[in-house]
């Protein structure tokens, strides 16, 4: 036994079930229900000896390829979108070189870039949280060699147009623009088949959200031949585990599960929306699988009473402009509505103004 470590028969004494405290996980945008039947069923069939050997993700590049109609040599499968952007970071980014980055977005962008030495310009978004495509272009200089644009955006669930990111694209040439899509499937709208005639794209997806494989880190970049070409260089051959490779070959054919899951959660976002709007709580309207909230001063009291009413939502204060914001995820109808249960008690309990609570904000 390591030092310093509790004996086996305290930790059992230790142990709190976490199900017993928070039933439900609003707070990551996770898939809230479950992964395809067929993905458990095909990791419970591995063989004892195939973990024996390195994982080779070469086959599940063709097949996710295929499923997207790109050619092979357009994908490569990554340990999580966390991974991919870290090595467009790596390929693309030097000293003195500039990210455009729109704000408020998903952290990891500028935490990879600072390790690169790369400056990072942020672009504040509209007040509303429209995206800011005038100021983006107007920020493009010669030394602008990455500009990351997650689409739908997280934590505002707006979206900027496929002819915005286009446009974007076509004026830097001598930049790589990221699309992530790691929202795609709550939005419905890509630019994934404009790689073939956009030489600078390069498209982020990931399978932590609707397919529901978040515990096994699988993401993908698709671009031309040309660009990958550099990410390879800095890849890890074996970065994407042989679970991760099983499960996606299991989702993929399992679209209709994950489409109905899907279905179910945009449906249950209209309705929550809607359960927002009656009890008067300000909200943006989302493409995506959350939503974003007004609470106010009181954000903080807000997210720890709701963990204690069982529900986890995640408060994005720090983010810029998002002072007093809290995003919670959307899961299926019924998860929605216990989630709205909890909102009434926790905001009478808190007794939060209504006044920061006063409608839609479009």
């Amino acid at each position: 036994m390591l030092r310093g470590l509790p004996r086996r028969r305290d930790c059992a004494a230790m142990r709190v079930p976490f199900a017993s405290v928070c039933r439900l996980r609003l707070d990551f945008n996770e898939n809230t229900q479950a992964c395809a039947p067929r993905v458990v069923e095909a990791l419970a069939n591995i063989a004892a000896e195939d973990w024996t050997r390195y994982p080779e993700r070469g086959p599940l590049e063709v097949l996710a390829a295929a499923h997207l109609c790109l050619a092979p040599d357009q994908v490569i499968l990554t340990n999580g979108v966390d991974e991919a952007i870290h090595l467009l970071c790596q390929a693309y980014l030097g000293t003195d070189d500039e990210l455009l980055l729109p704000v408020p977005t998903y952290t990891m962008y500028e935490i990879y870039a600072a390790a690169t030495e790369a400056r990072v310009v942020r672009v504040p978004a509209e007040q509303s949280f429209a995206f800011p495509a005038e100021r983006l272009l107007a920020a493009i200089t010669p030394s602008t060699r990455l500009i990351a644009i997650a689409n739908p955006n997280s934590p505002t669930g707006a979206v900027a147009s496929r002819e915005t990111m286009l446009a974007i694209a076509a004026a830097a040439p001598q930049a790589i623009v990221l699309v992530d899509e790691a929202y795609v499937h709550f939005h419905g709208e890509t630019v994934i088949d404009a790689i073939r005639k956009t030489p600078n794209l390069v498209v982020a997806r990931t399978f932590s959200k609707a397919y529901g494989l978040a515990g096994l880190r699988l993401g993908m970049l698709a671009s031309r031949e040309e660009n990958l070409h550099w990410i390879r260089r800095v890849l890890s051959p074996y970065s994407v585990n042989a679970a991760a490779l099983v499960a996606l070959r299991a989702a993929l054919d399992d679209e209709d599960y994950t489409s109905r899951y899907v279905n179910e959660v945009l449906a249950a976002r209209t309705e929550f929306e809607a359960e927002l709007d009656r009890m008067g709580v300000r909200r943006w309207p989302s493409q995506a699988n959350f939503v974003l909230t007004k609470i106010g001063a009181k954000h903080r009291e807000f997210c720890a009473t709701m963990k204690q009413a069982g529900v986890l939502v995640r408060d994005r204060s720090a983010d810029p402009g998002c002072d007093g914001l809290v995003r919670i995820t959307v899961g299926t109808r019924e998860q929605m509505r216990q989630a709205v249960k909890a909102m009434e008690r926790v905001l009478h309990s808190l007794q939060i103004p209504t006044e920061q609570m006063d409608g839609v904000t479009q």
